[in-house]
Parts: C-alpha cells; sequence; structure tokens
C-alpha cells in the first residue's frame, strides 16, 4: 500500500561495506513540521493559562505594579526596607540585584491584589438575587444594581478568553436535604392521589429523619472537595455505564437554517462546513472564543468547549469512558459504505474550503466497493455497549482494524456524506419529518455514534449533525451550529455556480482509503444491525412548524415564552392522555463551575389546576387568565431555582449515588429514581453568538434539533423559538407503544397554543385591555 510505505521516515541496514541509511526528507519534513506545530499549540497553551491564571488583571499590570515599587524605592526612604529584607536572600546588593528585589516585591504585591480581586469576584458571583429580579430598572433593587455595577467593573479590565471566567465560578450549592425533601413533595402532588400521598410522604420522612443524615454528611464532603458535586457521577452512572444503545436513546441531532440553501453541490457545502468546524475549533485552541455571559454579565462554565473536537467514547464491559486528544490533522469522511481519511492540514495552515471540495469531491467521484462488513461497522457504536466492548477487544486490538479503529476514533470529527437529499417544503411537513429521522438515526449504521459528532450532508447540500452526548450538554453544540450558520451567512463563501471561492493554492493531500479485515466480524456487526435497525423502525418523529404567533405574542401575555410552551405541553399531555404525568425540562446549572443540567418539573400543582380550568366549561376566562399566570410564576420560579442549584433531582441523585456506596438501601430513593419520564423536554438555545442577529440575517433561523423518547411509552420534545412568529417543536414516541402517537401529539400542541391564544384574546375583549 502505497501510504504504507511512504509512513516510513528511514531505514538503514548493515552490509560487509558498512552502514546503508536511507530517509524520506518529505516524512521528515512532516514530522519536523509536526513537531514545530505542537510546541507552538503549547506555548500559545501556557500563555494562555498564564492570562488565565492572573483574570481579571491584564499582564500589563504588573509592570505598572513594578514601576510603582521602582518610584516607592528611591522616593520614600521607609520603603527601602521592604526591598533590603529580599536583598538578604540574594547574591548580592548591586543596582541589577535592587532591581530584582524590586521586582519580585512589586510580583509578591501583584499577585496578592489579583487574588484579592479573583475572590472578591468569586464571592459576587455567588449572589442570586438578580435572576428573581425583573430586568425592568424600576423593580431591581439597589443592592443588585450595586452588585451589577461591581461585577461589570471587576470584569471588564481585560478582554476575557474562552476560561478565563473558570477559577472565578463558585462551587455548585449543596442544598438541604428538608428543602429538597419540601420541593420533591409539592411537585409530585399532583401525580397522587391522597393515598398515595400520604404512603410518599411517609417515605420521605423516614428518609428524612434517617439515613439522609449520613448520605448528606458524606455528600457534603465531596463537594467541598470536588470543584462540583454532581458533573463527574453524572456523566459516569447516567451516560458511561449505561449499557443501552446509543442510538435513540442517547444521541441527539441538529438541523440546518432551512429558509437557505447556499448550494445545492454536496461537495461545495461540506467543506464549507467542515471549513467552519476547523475555524471554530481554532477559536476553542487559543482560547479566542468569547465565553458567553448571561445579560452581558454573569459568565457560564466553559469547561465542555474543550472536548467538542478531537473526541470519543470508547465502549467498556462495565463503563465507556471518553477520550479527548489534544490535537488532531485529521478527518474521517463516510460515504457509500467506505471510510476515508482525510488530512485537513498542509503546508502548516488549513486547507482553504475550495481545497477541501477536491478532497470531497474526489471521494463522491470514488466508485470503489466497499470491503466485507466495512458499511455497517458503525452499527457497533450504535447498538448495545457490553457487546461492542467485547467486539472491540476481540477483533480491533491490532492490525488493519486497530488502525483504521484509530483512524476514526482520533479524527477531530466524522463527516458523513448521504446519498439521499434533506428536503424541506412548507408544504409538505413529511419532508421535515424525513429530514429529523435521517439526522436521527441514519440508516442505523452510517454514523459513528461514539464521535463527539458526525456532520451529515445530504446529497442535495443541506447539512445537519448527530451528537454524542456523554461529553457535553446540547447548548454547547447549538453554539457550534449557530457559529457555523451565521458564519456562512455572513462571509457568503460560495460563486454563483454553488461552487466554494477561490482557486487551490496546493494540491491538497488526496484521501487514503482505510483498510479492513472484517470477515470474523461480520456476525458481530450484523447482530448489533439488527439492535439498531429495530430501533430505526420503531422511533416515529413528527416536526411541528407552529407559526400562528411565537415569541411576540408571549411577550405581551407578560409571562416567560418557556413557561407559555411549557404550560401549552401540559395542557397537550393530559389531552392527549387523559392524566398528569412526570415531566422532564432541561435547565443548566453553568453558573457554576463544570455545572451541566439539572431537571425542572413543568408539572406543578398551578399547572394542573390550570388545565382543569381549561377543561371546565364553568370556569370564566378571568380565573383562567389569573390560573395561567399563577402557573407560569411557578414554573419560572422552578426553573431559576434549577439554575441557582436549588433543583430536586440531581440531589437526590447523588445521595443515592452515595447510598450504593455504602451499600445501604433506601425505600424512598429507590421509589423516586425508578419514576418514568414520560414526558421529557427540553428548549433548544438560540442567541449564543454576538453575531447572532435575525434582523440582517432574517432566513438563518434553523429548525432546531432532537432526541429520542425517554420512557418506552412516552414522548421527547425538544423546541425552539426561532423567531417572533415561529416556533419549532421536535416529537418523538415509540411506534411499539399503544399509548402514543407523534402526530396526534403535534395535532394537540396546536390545539394547546391557539387555545391559549384565543383566551387571551377573549380576556383583553372582555377587559378591553390594549394590545403591547
Amino acid at each position: 500500500m502505497a501510504e504504507a510505505h511512504s509512513a516510513v521516515a528511514f531505514s538503514f541496514s548493515i552490509t560487509h561495506e558498512g552502514w546503508d541509511v536511507n530517509f524520506d526528507r518529505e516524512v521528515l519534513h512532516l514530522v519536523w513540521a509536526s513537531g514545530i506545530r505542537s510546541w507552538k499549540k503549547r506555548l500559545a497553551r501556557f500563555k494562555n493559562n498564564v492570562r488565565n491564571g492572573v483574570f481579571p488583571a491584564p499582564l500589563q499590570s504588573l509592570w505598572a505594579m513594578m514601576g510603582i515599587v521602582l518610584a516607592l524605592r528611591y522616593a520614600n526612604n521607609t520603603f527601602i526596607k521592604y526591598t533590603d529584607i529580599i536583598l538578604q536572600y540574594l547574591p548580592g546588593t548591586s543596582y541589577v540585584w535592587q532591581i530584582v528585589s524590586c521586582f519580585i516585591l512589586s510580583l509578591t504585591f501583584w499577585l496578592i491584589l489579583i487574588y484579592i480581586v479573583r475572590y472578591t469576584f468569586k464571592i459576587m458571583l455567588m449572589y442570586k438575587g438578580w435572576m428573581y429580579e425583573s430586568r425592568g430598572g424600576h423593580k431591581v433593587s439597589l443592592q443588585t444594581k450595586l452588585w451589577g455595577l461591581g461585577v461589570k467593573l471587576l470584569s471588564s479590565k481585560s478582554k476575557p478568553l474562552l476560561y478565563s471566567y473558570q477559577g472565578s465560578l463558585p462551587k455548585l450549592p449543596l442544598p438541604p436535604v428538608n428543602q429538597t425533601m419540601k420541593r420533591y413533595l409539592k411537585s409530585v402532588r399532583p401525580l397522587m392521589n391522597d393515598s398515595e400521598f400520604e404512603s410518599m410522604v411517609k417515605l420521605a420522612n423516614e428518609f428524612e429523619d434517617g439515613i439522609a443524615v449520613k448520605l448528606q454528611r458524606y455528600l457534603w464532603l465531596k463537594s467541598w472537595w470536588s470543584s462540583n458535586y454532581v458533573s463527574d457521577w453524572w456523566e459516569e452512572y447516567v451516560y458511561l455505564r449505561s449499557r443501552t444503545p446509543l442510538i435513540v436513546n442517547s444521541n441527539f441531532y441538529g438541523t440546518d437554517a432551512i429558509m437557505l440553501h447556499s448550494t445545492s453541490i454536496q461537495a461545495a457545502r461540506a467543506a464549507m462546513i467542515i471549513w467552519q468546524c476547523l475555524q471554530y475549533r481554532r477559536l476553542i485552541e487559543r482560547q479566542e472564543l468569547e465565553p458567553i455571559r448571561v445579560q452581558g454579565l454573569v459568565p457560564l462554565c466553559s469547561w465542555q468547549y474543550e472536548r467538542i473536537f478531537n473526541t470519543t467514547r470508547v465502549p467498556g464491559a462495565v463503563s465507556d469512558k471518553i477520550v479527548h486528544y489534544n490535537d488532531s490533522r485529521h478527518i474521517v469522511v463516510y460515504h457509500a459504505g467506505r471510510y476515508f481519511k482525510v488530512i485537513i492540514y498542509s503546508q502548516n495552515r488549513i486547507l482553504h474550503p475550495c481545497e477541501i471540495e477536491e478532497q470531497i469531491q474526489s471521494i463522491l467521484d470514488n466508485t470503489e466497493k466497499p470491503y466485507a462488513g466495512e458499511e455497517k461497522v458503525a452499527a457497533l457504536t450504535a447498538a448495545d455497549r457490553t457487546h461492542w466492548a467485547n467486539t472491540r477487544t476481540q477483533y480491533f486490538f491490532k492490525g488493519i482494524n486497530r488502525q483504521s479503529l484509530d483512524a476514526i476514533e482520533k479524527a477531530a470529527f466524522v463527516v458523513t456524506l448521504d446519498e439521499v437529499p434533506y428536503e424541506y417544503d412548507p408544504e409538505d411537513s413529511k419532508k421535515l419529518d424525513e429530514f429529523g429521522r435521517i439526522l436521527m438515526t441514519g440508516k442505523g449504521y452510517d454514523r459513528w455514534f461514539d464521535k463527539s459528532f458526525t456532520l451529515c450532508i445530504g446529497s442535495n447540500g443541506r447539512v445537519g449533525f448527530n451528537a454524542e452526548h456523554s461529553w457535553a450538554d446540547a447548548a454547547v453544540m447549538s453554539h457550534l451550529w449557530e457559529f457555523i450558520i451565521f458564519d456562512e451567512a455572513k462571509k457568503s463563501g460560495y460563486q454563483e455556480n454553488g461552487h466554494t471561492i477561490g482557486a487551490p493554492e496546493l494540491e491538497p493531500p488526496k484521501p487514503i482509503r482505510l483498510q479492513w479485515n472484517l470477515e470474523p466480524v461480520l456476525e458481530a456487526i450484523e447482530k448489533s444491525y439488527q439492535v439498531s435497525l429495530a430501533l430505526v423502525k420503531d422511533i416515529d418523529l413528527r416536526i411541528l412548524a407552529f407559526s400562528d404567533y411565537g415569541k411576540g405574542f408571549m411577550k405581551t401575555a407578560k409571562v416567560s415564552p418557556d413557561a407559555f410552551i411549557q404550560m401549552a405541553l401540559q395542557l397537550a399531555y393530559y389531552r392527549d392522555a387523559g392524566k398528569f404525568s412526570l415531566t422532564y425540562e432541561a435547565s443548566m446549572t453553568r453558573l457554576y463551575r463544570e455545572g451541566r443540567t439539572e431537571t425542572v418539573r413543568p408539572c406543578t400543582l398551578e399547572s394542573s389546576t390550570w388545565v382543569k380550568s381549561m377543561l371546565d366549561p364553568n370556569v370564566d376566562t378571568n380565573k383562567r387568565i389569573t390560573l395561567l399566570r399563577e402557573a407560569c410564576a411557578t414554573h419560572q420560579r422552578g426553573y431559576q431555582d434549577a439554575m441557582c442549584g436549588k433543583g430536586i433531582d440531581r440531589h437526590l441523585f447523588c445521595l443515592y449515588v452515595v447510598s450504593k456506596y455504602l451499600e445501604v438501601e433506601s425505600p424512598f430513593l429507590n421509589k423516586v429514581l425508578s419514576e418514568p419520564w414520560r414526558l421529557s423536554t427540553s428548549q433548544t438555545p438560540h442567541g449564543q453568538t454576538t453575531q447572532f442577529d435575525l434582523r440582517k440575517f432574517p432566513n438563518c433561523i434553523s429548525a432546531g434539533g432532537g432526541f429520542g423518547p425517554v420512557a418506552n411509552d412516552g414522548y421527547g420534545v425538544s423546541y425552539i423559538i426561532a423567531g417572533e412568529n415561529l416556533v419549532f417543536f421536535h416529537i418523538s414516541s415509540k411506534k411499539s407503544s399503544p399509548h402514543t402517537d407523534s402526530s396526534r401529539f403535534a395535532v394537540r400542541i396546536t390545539e394547546a397554543l391557539n387555545d391559549m391564544k384565543s383566551l387571551y384574546d377573549d380576556w383583553k375583549s372582555s377587559t378591553k385591555q390594549p394590545s403591547s
């Protein structure tokens, strides 16, 4: 094989005439360039770590401190004694050593001052009162105004890098057990009858007065010792120890900006998106990506960004692990059942889009057939984790299978060039449904489900992604996707004929076909494929584009848009199932260091009372409006509590983990953690980048993304408030369940939203309220 020969940099042999040395100058040059690039990255990383370590003070402030110390040293006799103390420990007392003593003293003062500022900033970030106050200036307390001014002054002295705020973020607080018990019991009250609730109260009291004291003590030690008492256990026990297939059950997907269609040439669009991903990776590596700040003031944790690229999930017999590589010079492309390694660096730079387009087009033009088993080998990553771990150990431990597997796992990311188009037609909703289904599952074997993400490119140039969930939460992938969509629209990198702009400045490296010996693995591959195929056939996905109204009207209703939609989902589910159910909404805890998510429970006493009022003809409009506003206010308060570390489920989860370590059984915890989430919901965030501007780029509207149902007899609902008059809902369920139907639930959501609009219209008419 040509690539195998070219990989040999030098060889030598001993003959009767002496040493015979042969070396390949080109390969040695590549090795040298790779080493130089690696050292440059290390130096840049060291410099950035120093800047982050002294943030919010700029490095230049050290020289200012040096100037002050020198001035005091030679202008104030009483100050000399401080430098003289340092001089006693230096080799000499000459003028040069006096300067050195001044530098040491100024460095000491500077570091003390910096850490005083950093810890002051950290203490200020612990304050969360701002979140519970209205944004209207007249409703904000003086305390919050002064706090905001202080945070702004402390954090605006220098431009922050991506990880600049990490050392200043507070730890996630551990709530008292009695508060968590009160919140839990209140959340389950609408789901239980009187006898069931009394039984649960008894279990909760026994737990709180008994084993909870000991469990909380251990958990307090963990919260004190670790940077986050939840995240490592959440990653380990919820994701990595799960043995269920990743497809449908864990991975999620995201769709293109459906109002745009920049080019219909698959190679051109693939090249542009790949190039933009690499630009984003460079921003992360250099820490030049601007950290997200809530209201432009309060920073969010950026820890998860580190693992977007060069990351894979490696299967294990009992537990998987996440492996992140510091660098990768290639991607892997899958097309027509074949895998190709594509080098994306040449001559010490990232290839231009037009050069990547040549590489992609050569893959599309390649007519070679897949090796036996190659087409469906990724089905191993989709199905049971233990089966994949055992197969990997047995058949992918050495030889060409190991080399090809390494190429995939060490790639920056994987790209799939699908042979079908991704279509969107406002007049035919089934096309958008199929668009989402292709991204969620594909054929069950044409996405490498272990990789941090797989870019999916349709034959008509539309794109999407399928992402693994353990390494980060959906908001991080949404940030990358938002960057790509707006950067592409802003730069307009296509010619009129649809190809990428520019002419290649060099001949790009040719894609390298990965080699496989999968004859012994065919049975294992087929076994995994049958598992993934069953899941693919069972998924029922419906994408609802609700365009009657959106965020604009919800704001005039003077309630949170998220709370408004959650109430609509509660009404829709009650009409669909005839009962209330435990409802999950994901909230982020990234206001704290290494924070991930917390659960908001939208099904509350207030929401259930409002839903019942909507079905009771004897309740008048004014009462329904009052109940709706109370329900929305309760929901918003619950969301705020979750963001501030006052949630229910992560605390109970960690107490459960401690109980398992101590081998102590808790009937209360066993019951709580076995309750099914039949309605699992999540809002896709947007507006995370500073370039997000729908007024300037009105068509840069992604339809968001989705995930599979958490319970076999439940729904998974992801939604994105895409504009003033547009909301997308991604509704998933399983066809095998007789209790669910995604299309039926989409109708229920539409009915609920329209009924809520009619409710407000009737209320305004009856009270003659002017519209805002």
